[in-house]
């Protein structure tokens, strides 16, 4: 994924996961989000890089501060 796609997935993927947990400080989702980009950013296929970000930064979210909107 090149830098200019990986900003915009990046926003893409807080904006999702700021709104599905609005009581999360927005920085410290965007936070989580960039932890989870670097962590895979060196992978081989990186078609569904910004999928595996979002369900890693989901996942950690919930460890950390509990589900959010019903449904979860």
């Amino acid at each position: 994924m090149t830098d200019a796609a990986k900003e915009p997935s990046i926003d893409q993927v807080v904006d999702r996961l700021a709104a599905r947990f609005p009581h999360v400080p927005r920085l410290h989702v965007a936070s989580i989000v960039r932890e989870e980009f670097r962590a895979l950013e060196s992978g081989r296929i990186r078609t569904f890089i910004p999928t595996l970000v979002e369900r890693g930064a989901r996942a950690r979210i919930q460890s950390e501060f509990g589900t959010g909107s019903s449904g979860d």
